[in-house]
């Protein structure tokens, strides 16, 4: 069974931690790398909820620089004109009864390639409004007051001209998609392209853990940005858990969808679950999630590293349940460290641009990914040979 994940839209929550004058020194994390697996430049989504597609190209990428050895930079707006056109027609035939925004899944990505194929960012940079980088508010609202209006049929019959129409809003904000274009010297469309990098959706599976399922079955996992009702293989978390550091250790990237709601995802490239709690922020894609740095309130923190707190399969399933747990932000995890008193982080690429400490770079803790996790799409090769068994994929 192949797999298209969900994940969806959007970004990150934190808590900078800014000591007051009297309180002691913050925590210094030094991390040492374990082991790096190859990954492209780091991209900035800025004023758009298409963390979805950034991640997810991200770990195609690397993909590619896998199987071939070969480094491209995909077209993340081709992808998100595409699946804004096929969300549109689903729209419109539930008569509005489907969300319609900005963020999305990873399947969402490998349904796009897979039907349409995929394009270099040198051929369609989407960029069509008189910027360098995505502002894509206007282009959201735009659409989605399009297709509201199509779904209420006021005549009571569709014309033949409202998916023209539609096409005519992206064509205006995105570019029109080009039917050819050149890789070094090489003429291509977009399929032909998707055949000589060699990407097979049906190659990636999508894994989550929760427990209101079966284990070791699929379900469509219930969030609002998985439009397309893709499916997810269920595991017990320490499985889950198994398969990323299998994959890791195998040379295989990973895509992940996480909450990032919680203190601990900090502005500095941590993700971290500390045993005391902190109050969130809020702000815009980036500010949307971890707020503006002069807003963060200050706190007495310890000099050494916190203790984190223990997860267990129940306070997952108790997050999900509760709604603290969410689709928040598409990432791409990439390596693994351990900071200086030996503990795991996952090395993960963000797509808010070369930020915080690490440039771009955020070290999320084993107890985070453990906690927040909400799924994760992986090459089925990455997955240890009895997991996969218990799945029944070859």
């Amino acid at each position: 069974m192949n797999m298209r994940s969900i994940i969806s839209a959007a970004a990150c929550a934190l808590i900078a931690v800014s000591a007051a004058a009297q309180a002691p020194k913050a925590p210094e994390y030094e991390f040492t790398v374990v082991k790096e697996n190859p990954v492209t430049s780091i991209k900035n989504q800025y004023r758009s909820g298409t963390c979805w597609c950034y991640s997810a190209l991200s770990f195609i990428e690397s993909e590619i620089l896998r199987t071939k050895g070969q480094e491209v930079d995909l077209s993340e707006m081709f992808v998100v004109g595409k699946s804004y056109r096929d969300r549109a027609v689903k729209y419109v035939r539930l008569d509005g009864h489907l969300n319609f925004a900005a963020g999305s899944s990873f399947g969402d990505v490998l349904h796009v390639i897979e039907d349409y194929g995929i394009v270099p960012q040198e051929a369609y940079s989407g960029f069509n409004y008189g910027t360098e980088m995505p502002e894509q508010n206007e282009l959201d609202a735009a659409l989605a007051g399009y297709v509201r209006a199509i779904a209420q049929n006021p005549n009571k019959k569709l014309t033949t001209a409202w998916l023209n129409g539609f096409d005519g809003i992206l064509d205006a904000y995105l570019g029109e998609v080009p039917e050819t274009f050149a890789v070094n010297g090489t003429q291509y469309t977009p399929e032909s392209y998707r055949d000589a990098l060699g990407i097979n959706a049906d190659d990636y599976v999508n894994l989550t853990s929760f427990t209101h399922h079966p284990f070791y079955e699929s379900f469509i996992i219930e969030v609002p940005d998985n439009w397309r009702w893709d499916s997810a293989y269920n595991l017990p978390i320490d499985e889950l858990m198994e398969v990323m550091y299998n994959a890791i250790d195998k040379g295989y990237t990973i895509a992940w969808g996480s909450d990032v709601s919680e203190n601990g995802f900090t502005r500095d490239g941590l993700a971290v679950m500390p045993v005391e709690k902190k109050t969130a922020a809020a702000g815009s894609d980036q500010e949307r999630w971890v707020g503006k740095a002069a807003d963060q309130p200050k706190e007495e923190v310890k000099a050494e590293l916190p203790q984190e707190m223990v997860i267990t399969q129940e306070m997952r399933q108790d997050g999900y349940d509760r709604k603290t747990t969410t689709d928040d932000h598409g990432m791409h995890i990439y390596g693994l460290a351990k900071d200086q008193n030996g503990a795991n982080y996952f090395m993960v690429k963000n797509s808010w641009g070369e930020t915080g400490k690490y440039k771009g770079i955020w070290y999320a803790s084993d107890a985070f990914v453990r906690y927040k996790t909400l799924n994760i799409v992986v090459h089925k090769d990455a997955l240890p040979k009895h997991i996969a068994k218990k799945l029944g994929i070859k």
